[in-house]
């Protein structure tokens, strides 16, 4: 199982930015996936998380600027960045919990490589 992230970048203050990441492999199923980042010398965070279903929670320094969304057909997860500010600037990692077969009911989480995302003038 692999989780592919694409778009990260450089940006400025106020402006947009989106990032996707897509599972591949082989296995049965993907229950939630969400966005974490990591900040040089901070914990990874939790951003933003989607459920199967299309439930949706969202960190209280990201909510009203920041978008996740997830195409089950295509096994991936988006996340729709506006407004940022310097300090959205970090590492940005998908995560999702996947069921590999059938012999197993449990939800293993898998993580993305990382991407950067920067915000600076």
């Amino acid at each position: 199982v692999q989780l592919v992230e694409s778009g990260g970048g450089l940006v400025q203050p106020g402006g947009s930015l989106g990032l996707s990441c897509a599972a591949s492999g082989n296995f049965l199923s993907i229950s939630d996936m969400a966005w974490y980042r990591q900040a040089p010398g901070k914990e990874r965070e939790l951003v933003a998380r989607i459920s199967s279903g299309g439930s949706t929670n969202y960190a209280d320094s990201v909510k009203g600027r920041f978008t996740i969304s997830r195409d089950n057909v295509k096994k991936t997860v988006y996340l729709q960045m506006s407004g940022l500010k310097s300090e959205d600037t970090a590492v940005y990692y998908c995560n999702a919990k996947i069921r590999r077969s059938f012999s197993s009911t449990v939800y293993l989480d898998y993580w993305g490589q990382g991407t950067q995302v920067t915000v600076s003038s």
